[in-house]
């Protein structure tokens, strides 16, 4: 009979336990042992919802304090040498360390994990890079669970993929150079597994759903024939996209099973059916980890059943990838709407989709009467979601009909514009902003949570909210910033806040994943066609603009955006969805506009991390993404400044794309990476404004304001001053004030030092 499990489950705890517990420890306020009694609480509640689910596996290994990058990174001991610690001695203190930096050591660099919203901590690899024995954690939790009894199946990210996703530092020329010294210390831990009693590791190599160089593919013949001699059984895990070009190389490779993304990819299932060994297994993800729907029982079992009927118990059935990109568990949500919440499954629900698959490719068990309960229950949700009237909105797609290129053009091209908007904002050369957030405080936290429950009145909640705002304006005054913001205190999340004042959008209650670190975010559901009903930041912006004489910048969350970073309808194609909200923020725009707000910025994060990972579904997608966000950015005058902002992904590859963007100022992340990015701008002349940022606020060091100055020096020397912006890599929300306050004072005072210099310069070339 064929087999049930997940590649992985969320690590945060059903009410985010982890969150709070990290964060009491970075300050002071809990033990490390304490927090490790939290970790082992969260592992084990996820493997007793595993047993409780009823699958044959139960999955460890997926807990990490921070990072599964950086975890596997202090396994194999090869964390970036500058730290200069002793791997086998890493403490919890040191980790986060690596993660967060501290006063003499900037953090490791942070990007998107593949095309998710979730963060991983970039390897830096070098010509010190040594591995060597390091951290218990792996073989401690292994330890947790085999005492309990069952089938433990531990996951660690694979050994090409820890290099491929790493970078070449300090002269190193080739990643590939350190294989040899890294597969001695996997070898060293599979043994140790083994020695545990483990029988089936599941080790995963996610980039074989990239455009993988012909070295890196080739190196995989090499590797696990070196590592399966010493190894348990060895389940080779991909995901996100289709690897049927390597069906033949995966065939052959000396694993005893491989896992296929059965949702991102359906149609590589065939390929790898016909040429499949007879001895192996295959996992079949059918089972979305990335989306909040509930699977399509009926549809997933007619996938699986000729598979089945194949292999036989050699059928592994399973999620796409891991239930990490998912919330914890639907039970939690004790408000969300009655009809959308039938449609839905978190992670806990999905373990339960996993194993009635597996039961119904049973025929016994499928004529059960539970198992035929199940899929009638879903049949009738699916029915009712494919015809809710709340689905489909005529006005919307009348809006979509009229559409028209035009409505995706600035009257004029950027030259003219940035003529006529010098000419009123007359701003100094290298203008100082922020991306748009302050400190979210303690009281402002407390301000909305007692205003969502009914604890504080409107009138005094919108007084509370206005204070807060004065006092961002009045921090960035003193600091003498030239264009402000009015600090978001209204906003819980950039995306989650629009969710909230959208149709079409419903927010719950406790959808929370992870994005990075202790750094949770609640992905609204898009569950229909989306409009705006009503004006959304116009009255906060107003009331910024008129406590200062300064510009004010109005805030928004751009299309794609929106969509990334919420649970995404799954009935139409995506690029409708992101043109539905470009309509509704086009109208936001020109309301902003009209009140008097000549600066707005429409922020774009996560458009790389929109990409499809392999480059020839590239151009679709830029297109339609591009058009998206210029059809909510074009309906305004020449003078009215239109800024967006981007971070944490690699922005090299598409900088034609960002300048189609035509937004008048861009700000770009690049403090973690060295301003690495400025390199691109040799080769692409990027033809608007630029403010690539000079401040990792995802850190809670303070950079000095020489190091700032380096930074804008730097940049410089690719961006002419006229066009360079000087600001924060993001925005400022998670930091706190004390922080804040010196880091942009030390901003200003470092954009005003280069300022003089760039004056004096041009003084002696006309004395000259």
């Amino acid at each position: 009979m064929a087999q049930a499990h997940v590649l992985g489950l969320p690590r945060i705890g059903a009410h985010r336990e982890l969150k709070f517990a990290v964060e009491a420890f970075w300050r002071g306020e809990m033990s490390a042992t304490a927090l490790q009694e939290i970790g082992r609480q969260i592992r084990a509640a996820n493997r007793r919802a595993q047993r409780e689910a009823g699958l044959d596996w139960i999955t460890v290994g997926d807990f990490h304090w921070y990072d599964h990058v950086l975890s596997t990174l202090a396994l194999v001991g090869g964390l970036p040498a500058r730290f200069g610690w002793a791997p086998a001695a890493l403490s919890l203190d040191d980790y986060f360390v690596a993660a967060r930096g501290d006063a003499g050591q900037s953090a490791m660099e942070m990007t998107k994990w593949f095309d998710t919203n979730y963060h991983y901590l970039v390897p830096e690899y070098s010509p010190q890079t040594r591995f060597g024995e390091g951290t218990e954690w792996l073989f401690d939790d292994v330890a947790e669970a085999l005492a309990e009894g069952g089938s433990v199946k531990p996951v660690l990210l694979g050994p090409l993929s820890l290099l491929y996703l790493g970078k070449e530092k300090n002269g190193l020329a080739d990643r590939l150079s350190l294989l040899p010294d890294l597969l001695t210390q996997y070898e060293r831990v599979l043994a140790r597994l083994k020695t545990q009693g483990v029988t089936w590791v599941q080790i995963d190599e996610p980039i074989l759903a990239l455009d993988l160089p012909e070295p890196w593919r080739d190196a995989f013949t090499p590797v696990y024939h070196r590592l399966a001699p010493v190894a348990p059984s060895l389940l080779l895990a991909t995901y996100f996209g289709d690897v049927s070009e390597h069906a033949a190389l995966l065939a052959a490779l000396p694993v005893a099973g491989v896992h296929l993304d059965g949702v991102r990819a359906p149609k590589q299932l065939d390929t790898f059916a016909a040429q499949w060994p007879h001895q192996k297994v295959l996992s079949v993800g059918v089972v979305d980890s990335r989306n909040v729907w509930r699977c399509d029982l009926a549809k997933a079992r007619a996938l699986l059943v000729p598979l089945a009927d194949a292999l036989g118990d050699r059928l592994w059935v399973a999620s796409s990838g891991s239930l990490m990109h998912c919330p914890v568990d639907l039970a939690s949500e004790g408000r969300l709407d009655k009809e959308v919440r039938t449609w839905l499954a978190f992670a806990v629900q999905k373990l339960a989709e996993v194993a009635l698959l597996r039961r119904s490719l049973d025929a016994a068990a499928f004529a059960s009467a539970d198992v035929s309960a199940a899929f009638v229950a879903d049949a009738t949700a699916q029915a009712a979601r494919r015809t809710s009237p709340r689905i489909h909105n005529s006005v919307v797609q009348k809006r979509l009909a009229a559409l028209t290129d035009a409505h995706a053009r600035r009257a004029s091209d950027y030259p003219a514009r940035a003529s006529a908007q010098r000419a009123w904002l007359k701003l100094p050369v290298l203008p100082t902003t922020t991306i748009g957030s302050f400190p979210q405080t303690p009281a402002i936290r407390r301000a909305r949570a007692d205003f969502k429950r009914r604890a504080l009145s409107h009138l005094d909640y919108l007084e509370t909210m206005r204070a807060q705002i004065r006092l961002a304006v009045e921090k960035q005054e003193a600091y003498g910033l030239d264009v402000l913001v009015h600090g978001e205190a209204e906003r819980n999340d950039m995306v989650e806040y629009f969710g909230d004042l959208l149709w079409g959008f419903v927010i719950t209650e406790q959808g929370w994943v992870q994005s990075y670190g202790s750094r949770c975010v609640k992905p609204p559901v898009i569950y229909g066609d989306v409009s705006r009903p009503r004006p959304m930041t116009v009255a906060w912006a107003r009331h910024a603009q008129s406590l200062t004489v300064k510009p004010v910048k109005g805030m928004l969350t751009g299309p794609v955006t929106m969509l990334q970073w919420s649970f995404v309808r799954d009935d139409q194609p995506r690029e409708l969805t992101a043109l539905q909200i470009a309509l509704a923020l086009r109208e936001e725009v020109a309301a902003l506009e009209k009140a008097g707000v000549r600066v707005i910025q429409i922020d774009e994060p996560a458009l790389r991390e929109g990409l499809p990972l392999r480059e020839g579904d590239w151009p679709s997608y830029l297109d339609w993404a591009v058009h998206a966000f210029r059809v909510c950015s074009s309906g305004v005058a020449d003078d009215t400044q239109i800024h967006t902002h981007m971070c944490y992904s690699e922005f090299h590859d598409i900088l034609p794309s960002i300048a189609a963007l035509d937004a008048d100022v861009i700000s770009i992340e690049t403090t973690r990476s060295d301003m690495e990015l400025l390199g691109a701008f040799e080769a692409f002349a990027y033809p608007n404004e630029i403010g690539p940022g000079v401040y990792d606020i995802h850190s809670p060091r303070v950079p000095s304001q020489a190091e700032m100055e380096h930074l804008i020096e730097a940049a410089l020397t690719r961006i002419p001053a006229e066009r360079l912006w000087v600001n924060p890599d993001c925005g400022l929300k998670t930091r706190d004030w004390a922080q804040v306050d010196r880091a942009l004072t030390n901003m200003v005072a470092a954009a005003n030092a280069v300022r003089k210099r760039l004056s004096a310069g041009q003084r002696q070339v006309l004395a000259a």
